[in-house]
């Protein structure tokens, strides 16, 4: 099935409401170009990745302020440029920090809680098997899943152990468990 700009931008007013299909929608449809773009720029898989996840992380606090006139992927690609560029000044002048300004109100629009199809995947499969493929995730999806999954921890206190925004745990969180789903299908 073809996504239409309509679809897109259905979801992108669903996720203005604070549907969490609608970000996942936003997520998976998106995810390839920003990563892409940011692989382009830093050459460094694991940085692209922090990169994109901030990306999403930061548009999906300020939907609100998408001005539907304008692209979508345009409007992406300008936050993780602008996160890119921070973030290389900051390491040169050797001043690392993670702080956000998302207000409580927006991380909360990214809900925890039904359970979502890949939940459920986890959740049903054989525990022997379900590690092996967490073995196959990169190490820092392997550890959310830990802590959300088999530790059960919530996302405020994976957010306090992990040192990182709540917002970015939420993201993360949902490429890993998106991970997970399509390494269990290749499997079965």
């Amino acid at each position: 099935m073809e996504i239409t700009q309509q679809d897109i931008d259905h979801q992108i007013q669903k996720a203005k409401k604070g549907k969490q299909s609608a970000f996942k929608f936003l997520l998976d449809h998106y995810w390839n170009e920003v990563y892409g773009f940011q692989m382009k720029r830093v050459r460094d898989e694991y940085e692209a990745e922090d990169i994109t996840i901030e990306t999403f992380s930061k548009a999906f606090d300020k939907i609100d302020t998408f001005d539907e006139n304008y692209v979508f992927s345009t409007w992406l690609v300008a936050i993780s440029k602008n996160i890119q560029i921070d973030k290389t000044r900051k390491k040169n002048a050797s001043i690392y920090s993670q702080t956000t300004d998302a207000s409580e109100d927006h991380i909360r629009k990214i809900a925890d809680a039904n359970p979502t199809p890949e939940d459920k995947l986890i959740t049903e499969q054989n525990l022997a098997e379900l590690l092996q493929f967490i073995k196959e995730l990169k190490p820092h999806y392997q550890e959310i899943i830990n802590l959300r999954y088999f530790q059960e921890m919530s996302y405020n206190e994976i957010s306090e152990a992990l040192e990182e925004p709540l917002n970015n745990v939420k993201v993360r969180l949902l490429r890993a468990k998106k991970l997970l789903a399509e390494i269990i299908t290749q499997h079965h």
